[in-house]
């Protein structure tokens, strides 16, 4: 039977989450070695969904258009022109942590675009697909900044400002992640709320952390488009000192930080909405072992290596 396929990779916030959503650049990577796919074939009768990581089966009429899966279909299909009643089945799988912080939602809402996409015979550019993928991002996140679907639909590192086009980040050296998952759920859309309101009760605070934030994040950029790499660590570690600040950090991040730092690593910071989810921390082929070792042995529940720019 004929079936079309869509991928989508992970993604990791590398410096300036939060800020971003009040106006200030953030930067982004891709995750390649983890990654959703959503398998696409006509069905015999509607469309129905399975999600085989979750074992579950629904069929869209059931989720209805609140649930993010349908509401990407239904987008989806309108942005396509298929006016006629869905008759396929969609089967979802994704090797992305769940509420991790690292794209889950959507990778697997870009998938679905893709997988759709190639159904029925059109094709869509990343800027498209990100457009798209935004919409259901609403759901997840309440005001998301758009930095999340940028990266995962163009899959390239970007320098990002919200209501502005992504930019390519320009990688003079390659440079090593290592991602850790704390085993916490990280809650985005609920630390989204609470610092919202901490800014409205405090706004010429929080503006001036996210100005700071903001500063880092150019000179981050800097580092990595001119391949000072050494200057890339210190600048996470302030960056994490401000989302310390604003309190989105947790003790699971803060023990897995130190143990990154005490084992060499240049610098460590949370990525995502925080509150639990994951780090990440920078090493190099020298510290690389001694780091994820010391990870481990400090409760994380898992680690991955990626490299960015290769």
């Amino acid at each position: 039977m004929r079936f079309h396929t869509g991928r989508a990779c992970g993604k990791a916030i590398l410096a300036g989450e939060h800020a971003v959503v009040y106006g200030r650049p953030a930067l982004g990577v891709p995750l390649a070695q983890i990654a959703a796919t959503a398998e696409i074939r006509e069905g015999t009768g509607g469309a129905t969904i399975v999600a085989e990581d979750l074992d579950a089966v629904w069929t869209l009429d059931e989720l209805g258009d609140g649930h993010a899966i349908a509401h990407i279909v239904h987008t989806t299909l309108a942005k396509l022109g298929e006016e006629a009643p869905p008759n396929f089945l969609l089967t979802i799988r994704s090797t992305i942590p769940i509420a991790r912080g690292l794209g889950s939602g959507t990778a697997v809402s870009t998938a679905i675009v893709r997988a759709l996409a190639a159904h029925y015979g059109h094709t869509l550019n990343a800027a498209q697909v990100s457009a798209l993928v935004f919409e259901t991002e609403k759901l997840y996140h309440g005001t998301p900044s758009g930095v999340d679907n940028t990266i995962i639909a163009y899959e390239a590192p970007v320098y990002f400002v919200r209501g502005q086009p992504p930019q390519r980040l320009r990688v003079a050296r390659p440079f090593r992640l290592v991602i850790v998952d704390t085993g916490v759920p990280s809650e985005t859309k609920v630390a989204v709320g609470d610092v919202r309101a901490a800014w409205q009760a405090e706004p010429a605070r929080y503006e001036a952390i996210f100005d700071a934030i903001g500063k880092l994040v150019e000179q981050a950029r800097d580092a990595i488009e001119y391949g000072r790499l050494e200057r890339l660590g210190p600048l996470m570690d302030a960056n994490q000192a401000h989302l310390r600040e604003i309190g989105v950090s947790s003790p699971e991040l803060e023990r897995l930080i130190a143990a990154a730092k005490g084992a060499g690593a240049s610098g460590a910071k949370l990525s995502g909405g925080g509150r639990g989810g994951c780090m990440i921390a920078l090493v190099d082929a020298a510290t690389q072992a001694a780091v994820q070792a010391a990870l481990t042995a400090a409760g994380a529940k898992a680690v991955l290596v990626s490299e960015v720019g290769r």
